[in-house]
């Protein structure tokens, strides 16, 4: 891509805001839209809130530096709020290009719509709890969470050291593991081999998980026809609540100086998110995080012998936005749990011609080159069994 014509392509497309700020970088070659919690030198790094009172980044962050020394530009800060619609009160609500009407969900639907509209090659999101995964899903695109740590997070601005992981959006998943594997340092993750056909491998369907799917996931996951079987990995509930317990404390030390009920520079959702966090207790966080290692050793466990999991990214299709009223964050049930394990999970796009459908797969902690090769396989196999309207993965 020319960065010329990306700049001109945004501009166009000025009303999804997607992006935050452009960069006046020049020249031909991979184009990156970086969500704006992540530095880039010379830019104001925003993480959604007021600029007023921030002063430039010194210096790239480590993701930053590393996708440069493959050659990428960035085009761009992208748009972001904590909220699940992506309605930022300083920037804007993100539009979904898929349709504009609908929320293209958060925290990374900037990087998100970026994506989906073609106006980046890929983008950097991050994920605490699913801020890469539930966009993809929302926008039709692929959203990878690589395993907790892969990637550095050295100068990123992260929600809960415990949890956060920088991931990627990208149109197919080879660019993805091509992505992933510029920002982790790790090539090894770009197999240039055809990997084994997707039903050949393991899979688990996490057991009474699968409740109230809308009709439009439920008739794609009846579609998609695999060797799946029920496992009974820990509950959604219990893993979910601990997630919370552990994200809301953590964002309070984080964003501790955001603490000032100032409404111009930051939204009131954000305020009482992080007051909710000052309410629970010491003694609660720490049982949440023994909570956290019961969990992870009871999947680890759970998933002897099997490759991966396999479900929804999220329960339902994107919803209308209505003006003051959010989405519930239900939307994020099915890609939560593997932020407490930090396990390698993917979102990969059902093709079609409605409205956007993920389907989630969970590798091994640790094992995201077998997870990437899994989910060009499950790519192959999608855009076969749902040929109507699909494309050809980038």
């Amino acid at each position: 891509m020319i960065a010329a014509d990306a700049r001109a392509a945004i501009k166009r497309l000025a009303r999804l805001n997607a992006f935050i700020a452009l960069t006046d970088e020049d020249g031909e070659g991979p184009l990156v839209a970086v969500k704006d919690v992540v530095d880039v030198q010379g830019m104001l790094t925003t993480t959604g809130a007021s600029a007023r009172g921030l002063r430039p980044a010194a210096e790239d962050a480590d993701v930053i530096r590393a996708i440069r020394s493959g050659g990428c530009l960035v085009i761009g800060k992208t748009n972001l709020s904590v909220n699940v619609a992506c309605a930022n009160p300083h920037y804007g609500r993100v539009l979904n290009p898929r349709d504009e009407r609908r929320i293209t969900g958060g925290s990374s639907g900037g990087s998100a719509a970026a994506v989906a509209a073609g106006l980046c090659s890929w983008a950097i999101g991050t994920d605490t709890g699913g801020s890469v995964r539930m966009p993809a899903s929302l926008c039709g695109v692929v959203g990878f969470k690589p395993t907790l740590g892969l990637v550095s997070t050295q100068g990123v601005s992260v929600l809960s050291p415990t949890l956060d992981t920088v991931g990627v959006l990208a149109p197919g998943v080879r660019t993805a593991a091509s992505a992933i594997a510029l920002m982790s340092g790790r090539p090894e993750l770009v197999s240039e081999e055809v990997g084994p056909a997707f039903g050949s491998y393991r899979l688990g369907v996490p057991s009474r998980w699968l409740t109230g799917l809308d009709h439009d996931v439920a008739r794609a996951w009846r579609g998609l026809e695999t060797n799946a079987e029920e496992v009974a990995v820990p509950d959604l509930e219990r893993m979910v609540a601990t997630h919370k317990r552990i994200v809301r404390p953590e964002a309070v030390l984080t964003y501790r100086d955001r603490l000032s009920g100032d409404a111009d520079y930051h939204d009131q959702e954000v305020q009482e998110y992080l007051e909710i966090g000052l309410r629970l207790g010491a003694v609660d966080y720490l049982q949440a995080r023994r909570e956290r290692e019961r969990i992870c050793h009871e999947v680890e466990v759970a998933m002897l012998g099997l490759d991966a999991l396999i479900l929804p990214t999220t329960p339902c299709v994107a919803p209308v936005y209505e003006e003051g009223v959010h989405p519930d964050d239900d939307l994020l049930r099915f890609a939560r749990p593997f932020n407490v394990t930090g396990q390698p999970a993917i979102s990969v796009p059902v093709p079609g011609t409605g409205l956007p459908v993920g389907i989630q797969l969970v590798g091994r902690f640790g094992e995201d080159a077998k997870l990437l090769q899994m989910a060009q396989a499950l790519e192959q196999l999608l855009l076969a069994t749902f040929p109507e309207g699909g494309t050809s993965p980038r």
